[in-house]
């Protein structure tokens, strides 16, 4: 068994089930992780559609979307998803344009909390000044924050030419305001409409794959839907928390040698505990066999490597630091699709398909990995 595969048996044969288990490993892992949680902030007019979005981005209902906001400022708010292990936050904002609200202090404050911002307009709508003027504020003081457009209500103008002048009008309204070309997506967001229906959230998911890729691998839905995806899909916000966590505690020289490995081998209890399988010392083995040899090594390798270069003078301060995290974010991520595979086939009594299992770790390093900051 590699060095590093043997080192996380050994703190899963030896814990007890205390420290490292969730929400948090330890307070200042789980204090560090909150303030690195993606936000996506939702801007907007009254009625936009913006709660719709977040339920149709998450599945939730409209009463959990409506309960779930904690206020953050005098009027906007900051939703947590998934509620229990966050990976991720919404900020809404009151509805721009409502008589007597100055949302000059609201976008200061909120422009400073978020990583991306979706700016939501309804198609029928085409007076749009507030949201535009709120758009070139945020790209002045804030000018590498990533805007999305969300063109909402496309079954409100069924017209397909009289919808594409009105998306035309308002997005060149927008892109005049940021002073640049701006990513949009069109949405129907409608109760108990038809699964074949296009709602535009696939696509909407894909550019924020280009920005927040550890948002998108929450968000995304699965394209084949066997069991063991299926099953994956209910666990796959609670990998992201312990990838998240990772990366965020693998920042700081040292500290990362320590947390890291006993993240992932809490994640890899909680997922033994979900599968009902135990982690012995043959199945720890046959799993890194399964992984490949030249994966392990590279896992472990890779792992030391980075340790010694965040004690590098500077650059291990900055780029080194940077880099470790965003690689422990993915290599755990990518243990945790493996492991999730592994145990499912295990409590099925099915052979562990060695070609399926590290193609799944290669595409979740992959996807992980890409464009994160």
């Amino acid at each position: 068994m590699n060095r590093y595969f043997e080192r996380l048996w050994q703190m899963l044969a030896q814990s007890d089930g205390n420290g490292v288990d969730e929400p948090g490993v330890k307070a200042s892992t789980a204090d560090q992780l909150s303030h690195t949680l993606p936000v996506i902030w939702l801007l907007g007019k009254t009625g936009a559609g913006k709660s719709s979005l977040i339920q149709a981005l998450t599945g939730l209902s409209e009463a959990e979307v409506g309960n779930g906001f904690e206020p953050c400022t005098r009027t906007a708010a900051m939703l947590n998803f998934p509620e229990d292990l966050p990976v991720m936050r919404f900020l809404d904002t009151r509805g721009l344009g409502e008589s007597g609200y100055d949302p000059a202090d609201d976008l200061h404050a909120c422009e400073r909390r978020s990583h991306v911002l979706l700016a939501v307009a309804r198609l029928d709508d085409p007076v749009q000044g507030e949201v535009s003027a709120a758009i070139a504020a945020v790209r002045k003081r804030r000018p590498k924050t990533p805007i999305v457009i969300v063109h909402n209500g496309a079954d409100l103008l069924p017209d397909e030419q009289a919808r594409f002048r009105a998306r035309e009008q308002v997005q060149q309204a927008f892109e005049k305001a940021a002073d640049q070309t701006l990513a949009y997506v069109e949405t129907i967001l409608l109760p108990d409409q038809a699964a074949e229906v296009d709602t535009g959230i696939e696509t909407l998911v894909t550019h924020l794959d280009d920005i927040m890729p550890e948002v998108a691998l929450l968000l995304a839905r699965e394209e084949r839907r066997d069991a063991e995806r299926r099953a994956f899909a209910g666990l796959r916000a609670r990998v992201l928390w312990y990838a998240s966590a990772a990366g965020a505690s693998d920042v700081a020289p040292v500290v990362g040698a320590v947390t890291v490995p006993t993240l992932q081998a809490a994640m890899l209890r909680t997922l033994g505990k979900h599968y009902a399988v135990e982690w012995t010392r043959a199945r720890m083995t046959e799993f890194t066999v399964a992984l490949g040899t030249g994966v392990a090594v590279r896992f472990g390798a890779s792992y030391a490597v980075r340790q010694l270069a965040k004690l590098i003078p500077v650059y291990g301060q900055t780029a080194g630091a940077a880099a470790s995290g965003t690689i422990s974010f993915a290599a755990t991520y990518a243990l945790g699709r493996a492991a999730a595979f592994y145990l499912h086939r295990t409590q099925q009594g099915l052979a562990i398909d060695t070609q399926e299992l590290r193609a799944l770790y290669t595409d979740a390093l992959r996807r992980a990995r890409r464009d994160r900051k």
